[in-house]
């Protein structure tokens, strides 16, 4: 799915939020994945993506594992949700705890209510003019992930509540809710991380993974997944 960079300002951001998104289809039954190795779609320089960019790095992993893994996501993407709710902790509990490889999460929103997701799991619920940290951020994009029709698509309209509802799950109050989402320096910051990945990494859909040098875009499961890992141990 092409992408094509929108800046979401402010404005968009919370009348976004106020409305349902559209685009984000029923999670049906994956595709079968065969084992052959997944196809690089070009070639990155990782030493450049590794780089510090507008935002924290949100990495879980041995910095020294012989395996990095950048993801580009979207909150409102459905592929990423697959990949989040079906592949990634089997990855993480064969690669990335034994040390072997190294995942990094970075922001691409496609809309308004995607930047907002994103935002809602940079905060510190309890405190939200703080940032969270690799674990709580982490939590939070599995539970929305999981939950992503529920509060991305809700069958009312009111992506608004339904998102506010998500987060106080997550620990929010309302008033933390909207500090976090009127955060401007937060709202450019993800921004920035977008269009950097854009720009300098070639990501133009979601999700997308530079690996070792290599960018691969779309959805993966456990055994394309860790068949390419296993191939650069």
């Amino acid at each position: 799915m092409p992408f094509s960079l929108p800046q979401t300002t402010r404005r968009q951001l919370m009348g976004g939020v106020a409305a349902t998104a559209i685009g984000v289809p029923l999670l049906g039954a994956s595709a079968a994945f065969a084992v052959n190795l997944p196809e690089s779609s070009g070639k990155v320089d990782m030493a450049k993506v590794l780089q510090p960019g507008a935002l924290p790095e949100m990495a879980l992993g041995d910095e020294k594992a012989k395996v990095t893994i950048v993801e580009y996501m979207s909150m409102t993407c459905p592929h990423c949700a697959h990949f989040h709710t079906t592949t990634f902790e089997p990855i993480k509990q064969k690669y990335i705890d034994t040390g072997k490889a190294r995942f990094i999460l970075r922001e691409f929103p496609f809309d308004p209510v995607a930047t907002a997701a994103f935002m809602l799991a940079r905060c510190n619920p309890a405190k939200p003019q703080e940032m969270a940290d690799a674990k709580s951020y982490y939590a939070m994009v599995s539970m929305l992930f999981k939950q992503q029709r529920a509060w991305a698509a809700p069958a009312d309209g009111n992506v608004r509540n339904a998102l506010l509802q998500m987060s106080k799950m997550a620990g929010y109050s309302q008033e933390g809710f909207e500090a976090c989402l009127t955060n401007q320096k937060l709202l450019d910051q993800v921004n920035a991380t977008m269009k950097r990945g854009a720009e300098e990494f070639g990501v133009n859909s979601t999700p997308t993974f530079l690996i070792n040098g290599n960018r691969y875009s779309g959805d993966m499961s456990v055994e394309a997944m860790s068949a390419l890992i296993d191939s650069l141990l």
